[in-house]
């Protein structure tokens, strides 16, 4: 159990490090700025380092709920049950935490709603397809 306890942290780590090099270089593909942590932090009225901790613990308890509950149960090889899960917390952002942080459902209160969605979309895309990776190895460090 302790093995797999640092493959979720691990992968976790992974996935959301590339999800956040996504969301820094988005501005220089015609995105949207994307600071998640800043928003956090924002939202909370915490110091922006706090509100990237707290994104990159989301992304392990994202991992761990991937990791023990849904690889398992989704269909397709590693980088599709990751893409597949990954879509559960684009909506989930798009219909809880957006809303929650003044942006609206799907980003509708910000100056560019459709874009805001597809940079989302991406990020969660991305942070699955690398999850899905990343988390592979820990079937085989659990099963031997």
């Amino acid at each position: 159990m302790n093995s797999r306890l640092v493959n979720v942290v691990k992968s976790g780590l992974i996935a959301t490090a590339a999800m956040t090099m996504l969301m820094l270089v988005a501005p220089m593909m015609g995105m949207p700025k994307m600071p998640i942590g800043n928003m956090l932090a924002n939202f909370m009225q915490l110091p922006a380092a706090i509100g990237w901790f707290m994104h990159f613990m989301i992304g392990v308890v994202l991992a761990g709920g991937y990791i023990f509950f849904f690889r398992s149960v989704l269909s397709g090889n590693a980088l599709i049950k990751g893409m597949l899960f990954s879509l559960i917390p684009f909506f989930m952002a798009q219909l809880v935490v957006m809303p929650m942080m003044g942006a609206g459902l799907f980003s509708s209160h910000t100056p560019a709603p459709l874009l805001m969605v597809m940079g989302s979309l991406m990020g969660h895309l991305v942070f699955g397809v690398v999850l899905g990776w990343a988390a592979k190895d820990s079937m085989e460090t659990v099963a031997a």
